[in-house]
């Protein structure tokens, strides 16, 4: 059974997201329809991308991904469907694509070519689907569109390294259920400029000099939980997916807070990671 998995932010109040899944089971009702997330931000592509590069990865290969973000139809904005790590996807060119594709080069990509087919004001709807659709049925990326060699490069949110490589100016990307604020800085460009030297994170007012493994491993748990009080701590550490982050252990936005709320920063606000 094909899969197909959705990335939107079209959140779940309106009937957008009930209407996709409606076209799909009609166009091919032995798919598996997947959604990954419809709280993206609106029009956030960098939230999109970070939350479907940690998640398609999951998913067995040949899975197509529809990414419903941004994706109006214009002379700037065109659609394209690529296979990229043994995955498809399908959205629109709008840097979303180069910032999952950031190490790994997509095996085919096509602009889609058949919106004078089917009358369009939803592309998400008449034109992802009909496209996914094609795809699961075992379709070919070239009867849908037209080869091409590049797409959108995203560069607003990228690091800025200085000439002398004693900063790293990065941005908040995306902040998570938690408040936990998710940078563009990776442990690879981390390593790559650090060379062990002594460095600050400087996130608005708050100062960091260590970058800690785990969200716990600065507790001592020698003491009695009863006599610790560690939750709302501020720390930065490498998550999962390899970016900086600066969190709080254990936050709650209702009590204790979290990063964002105690630190007031959101997304593409300034993180400065300073090397001595």
């Amino acid at each position: 059974m094909p899969i197909i998995t959705l990335t939107t932010d079209f959140g779940t109040k309106d009937h957008f997201v009930g209407a996709v899944k409606g076209a799909i089971y009609s166009e091919l009702n032995t798919a598996v329809v997947v959604d990954i997330s419809h709280e993206i931000d609106a029009f956030n592509i960098a939230e999109t991308a970070y939350v479907l590069n940690n998640s398609y990865k999951s998913f067995p290969d040949g899975t197509i991904h529809i990414i419903g973000v941004d994706s109006e139809f214009n002379v700037e904005n065109k659609h394209i469907a690529l296979l990229l790590d043994k995955h498809y996807f399908i959205c629109a060119d709008n840097g979303v694509i180069a910032m999952i594709a950031s190490k790994i080069k997509p095996e085919e990509i096509v602009e889609i070519t058949i919106h004078n087919a089917f009358s369009s004001s939803f592309p998400v709807l008449d034109i992802f689907v009909k496209v996914a659709c094609h795809i699961a049925r075992g379709g070919k990326l070239n009867l849908i569109g037209e080869p091409i060699t590049d797409f959108k490069i995203n560069v607003e949110l990228s690091p800025i390294v200085n000439k002398e490589q004693t900063e790293i100016k990065g941005n908040v990307i995306y902040v998570d259920h938690y408040g936990n604020l998710i940078t563009n800085i990776t442990k690879a460009l981390f390593n790559d400029i650090s060379h062990n030297r002594p460095f600050e994170i400087k996130a608005r007012n708050y100062t960091f000099t260590k970058i800690h493994n785990c969200y716990s491993d600065f507790v001592n748990f020698n003491i009695p939980k009863a006599n610790r009080n560690d939750d709302g701590e501020k720390l930065a550490l490498f998550n999962s997916a390899g970016f900086l982050e600066i969190a709080t252990y254990r936050s709650n936005l209702n009590s204790v807070g979290g990063a964002s709320s105690l630190l007031g920063l959101k997304y593409r606000d300034n993180i400065i990671l300073n090397f001595y």
